[in-house]
């Protein structure tokens, strides 16, 4: 189980992370580990995730398998994504910003402190540093797309004993995004 927020969510996050260069624009490796990271600090933080989808372990560290696929251009959503944000070669660049509709204060901030705190490492430290989450390790498997369980972050980050607690918010938030259309 996993939460659902939305594409419109996801690209207003990564967004937020394309806002923090001066060019609006990043290699698209480091865009993936910025998400993943500020995402599981929110989760140590804060008990929920920004962006909510759901997280895989691929060689170079975990991923949102969404976000990823939005990248590549083979997310079913891929129209809304284009309308905002562009693929140019490894970079991904904001054209158009969507604003921070959905959003709330804590996730912009998380977010933006999230690329200040890491301005000067390189993407492949950056691979590095997410290669040292215990849930990677332990769900990785060489050349392949192994889903992480939200249960082995939430142990990761020190809250498995919330986990019931946070998988039926996450089951609550899937119910209303469903009822909503507001699934990605």
């Amino acid at each position: 189980m996993y939460f659902h927020f939305g594409t419109r969510k996801i690209i207003e996050a990564v967004a937020t992370l394309l806002r923090s260069d001066p060019c609006r624009r990043m290699g698209a490796l480091r865009l993936l580990k910025l998400l993943y990271i500020a995402d599981r600090e929110s989760f140590r933080e804060v008990g929920r995730p920004i962006v909510g989808t759901k997280p895989v372990a691929m060689d170079f560290g975990p991923i949102h398998s969404d976000v990823y696929d939005l990248v590549k251009g083979s997310h079913w959503d891929e129209e809304t994504w284009a309308e905002f944000i562009r693929k140019d070669g490894i970079n991904v660049e904001l054209t158009k910003d969507p604003g921070v509709l959905t959003l709330s204060r804590y996730e912009i901030d998380k977010l933006t402190e999230t690329a200040e705190r890491y301005r000067d490492v390189s993407d492949y430290d950056l691979v590095g540093v997410t290669h040292a989450f215990p849930e990677w390790s332990k769900n990785y498997r060489k050349k392949t797309s192994m889903p992480i369980p939200m249960s082995d972050i939430l142990e990761a980050v020190g809250r498995a004993d919330e986990e019931d607690d946070i998988l039926g918010d996450a089951k609550h938030v899937r119910a209303f995004n469903m009822l909503f259309g507001m699934t990605s």
